[in-house]
């Protein structure tokens, strides 16, 4: 048995149902509302990638003052590491000294 497509009954006027046009009509809103989320969420991406950007530059720019700041320490550091070295090695002498003048008294005391 085939079925005559003129057979077939017409819903298009039953209470509920959207026609063609109704249906079409409700897609193109729904694409225009998706099409609206995502350029919002579009502009929100910009937004970040900008603020994360920027905050790169600022890192960028707090690191290269930090490593100049720490260049700075370090020649500080050596140069003073210098000055307590010649200090050292004067007092080693000035130690050394005493010493010898100390014996050299006891010397002499022992000679009178």
């Amino acid at each position: 048995m085939t079925v005559d497509p003129l057979d077939i009954e017409d819903t298009s006027d039953w209470l509920g149902c959207p026609t063609e046009l109704e249906t079409i009509t409700h897609y193109k809103l729904m694409l225009e509302n998706e099409v609206l989320e995502l350029t919002l969420q579009l502009s929100k991406a910009r937004e970040d990638i900008f603020g994360l950007v920027q905050m790169h530059a600022d890192v960028t720019k707090q690191r290269d003052q930090l490593r100049a700041e720490l260049k700075h320490l370090k020649n500080e550091y050596s140069d003073l590491s210098s000055k307590a070295y010649s200090l050292q090695r004067i007092a080693d002498q000035r130690d050394h000294l005493f010493r010898e003048n100390q014996r050299l008294l006891e010397d002499l005391r022992e000679r009178k």
